[in-house]
């Protein structure tokens, strides 16, 4: 392939390599440049443009990624049609994502101009999910290197899909053990269980003594159950504490007892009459994702799990801190006063299709919609202020200049909210923050006082990692985020905001009664506007 700058009037055949403007036209990288195109650069003063020419033997970057992504696609993984030299492969069902490790490497190592990214091997995916990328860096690649990368990771990336397992669960109890962490520790697990495809169907509660443990794994191998998790009223320490004694106790075998991965190191990994026995570790009693999950999700997606693979999960396995645990590993961060640092992230990247555009720039009091939820967030404790644009991106820059924000830009925004809640967190994950507080750009009753309130409410370290507020039973916004759900939100897909996840951590959620309808209002339609001018006019006296 031929780079480099050329006369504007020998351009046409080429790939144009940098955005140009030509007139009122925008030509874009990657575009295949035409005579008429070359009449435009030219009359717009360009005398040389930088371009790209395919030779022979050279594979145009869409076809190359195309090639790759086919070749790497295993069992359930659906390949989306090539783009801009890069193409997606995505989950064809819910399952443990598997890779060929030592071939994705040897692909990657071929040639520069080439490259492939994936999840996590053995992440769990939902049916749709995005799990790699193809991208091939240049304009094109020679026809050799993409046979290479053909020939290196053949059917490297491939999901195992959930099977339809029957579980069963043991929790032992000493005196005084609540009931309502016992009910809480087994629907922590029929969560668990039903999110891998399959269900929790039989639950005994018995003593902490070997003989009783030995008598229910015995009752639900009889049952035919698999797996069978065993949670005790206190930690495994041993190979001869109640659990794994009880398992051997009745013909079972110790595979593994204790990890690599906090938290989850007390896990127990077992069989029993062909069936596999976990030793379920104390973080499991809560949804926090854990080592524990790691070896579930595997087991119910029909992936073999032995000692060796317990033990190669280190590195990596150094995972976020439970809500509840008795010796944190680091306390949250403050600023010096003793507060807490949290980020203000302003979603205003929508394209107000209900106001037929333009929504965030209509004025309300004198001043554009958006400057409302700016000005909140300024006079708020959150800092950095960081706002996600979209559409009308320089008019919402110019209505906020002079103010101190981080102006950061969406190019997805018409894909959904999930793509600017992924920018608004990855933009205030760098800094040495202990959570976001998401704010809406189009309600402009929200005040400085209701974001302090929500700050205040937070507990990166306890119990309310996720604050929502609430105000008549209802649930409204800002929601603030602990540092600790980034990652998830940075997983988040399509036109959909961040209630999943609310639901998926409920016992992480602190609902904050505000009883002020202004966290409920937002203005997205031309009645709701005029609504709230009038409410304006009517406050003044009007």
């Amino acid at each position: 392939m031929r780079f480099g700058p050329v006369d504007v009037a020998t351009c046409a055949g080429a790939v144009l390599v940098h955005t140009l403007r030509a007139g009122e036209r925008v030509l874009k990288k990657g575009r295949l440049l035409t005579d008429a195109d070359a009449r435009d650069l030219a009359a717009a003063g360009h005398a040389r443009v930088i371009v790209a020419r395919l030779e022979p033997g050279d594979v145009g970057e869409d076809e190359a990624a195309a090639t790759i992504a086919a070749a790497v696609a295993g069992d359930d993984v659906r390949v989306e049609r090539a783009h801009t030299g890069r193409t997606n492969l995505f989950a064809g069902g819910g399952g443990v994502l598997r890779l060929d490790r030592a071939a994705l490497d040897r692909l990657n190592a071929i040639d520069e101009a080439v490259t492939v990214a994936t999840l996590p091997i053995d992440a769990p995916v939902g049916a749709g999910e995005m799990i790699a990328t193809v991208k091939i860096i240049p304009f094109a690649a020679p026809a050799a290197v993409v046979a290479a990368a053909v020939a290196a990771a053949p059917r490297a990336i491939a999901v195992a899909r959930w099977r339809p397992r029957r579980a069963g669960l043991v929790l032992t109890v000493v005196d005084g053990t609540p009931v309502r962490l016992l009910d809480r520790a087994a629907a922590a697990q029929r969560e668990r269980m039903a999110g891998c495809g399959g269900e929790l169907v039989r639950e005994l509660r018995v003593a902490h003594d070997v003989d009783a443990v030995a008598a229910a794994l015995r009752t639900l191998a009889a049952d035919g159950l698999d797996p069978l998790l065993a949670l005790g009223a206190s930690a495994i320490m041993d190979r001869r504490d109640v659990i794994p004694a009880a398992l051997t106790a009745v013909g079972g075998e110790v595979i593994r007892l204790g990890m690599p991965v906090d938290p989850g190191n007390l896990l127990m990994l077992g069989r029993l009459d062909g069936a596999t026995v976990l030793g379920v570790p104390g973080c499991a009693r809560s949804r926090k994702r854990s080592g524990f999950d790691a070896v579930l999700e595997r087991i119910c997606a029909d992936v073999e799990v032995t000692a060796a693979d317990v033990a190669g999960l280190g590195v990596g396995g150094l995972l976020d801190e439970p809500p509840a645990r008795p010796w944190p590993r680091a306390g949250a961060h403050d600023d010096g006063s003793g507060r807490l640092r949290v980020a203000a992230v302003v979603l205003a990247a929508g394209r107000g299709t209900r106001m037929g555009g333009g929504k965030l720039l209509a004025t309300l009091d004198g001043q554009p919609l958006i400057r409302h939820a700016v000005a909140a967030a300024l006079a708020s404790r959150a800092r950095p202020v960081v706002v996600v644009t979209g559409a009308d991106a320089d008019r919402v820059g110019a209505a906020l200049a002079g103010l101190d924000v981080v102006l950061v830009h969406n190019p997805d925004h018409a894909d959904g909210m999930s793509t600017s809640l992924r920018v608004g967190v990855a933009a205030v994950a760098d800094h040495d923050v202990d959570g976001a507080l998401i704010c809406l750009a189009d309600m402009p009753r929200v005040t400085a006082a209701h974001l302090d309130a929500v700050i205040a409410a937070f507990d990166p370290d306890g119990d309310a990692t996720i604050v929502v507020p609430t105000c008549d039973r209802k649930r409204g916004n800002p929601v603030l985020w602990g540092r600790r759900h980034f990652a998830d939100i940075a997983g988040l897909r399509g036109d959909v905001g961040a209630r999943a996840l609310i639901e998926r951590h409920a016992e992480q959620v602190r609902l904050l009664a505000l009883d002020d309808p202004a966290i409920l209002l937002d203005v997205d339609t031309p009645d709701a506007l005029a609504a709230a001018r009038g409410a304006a006019r009517r406050d003044d006296g009007a």
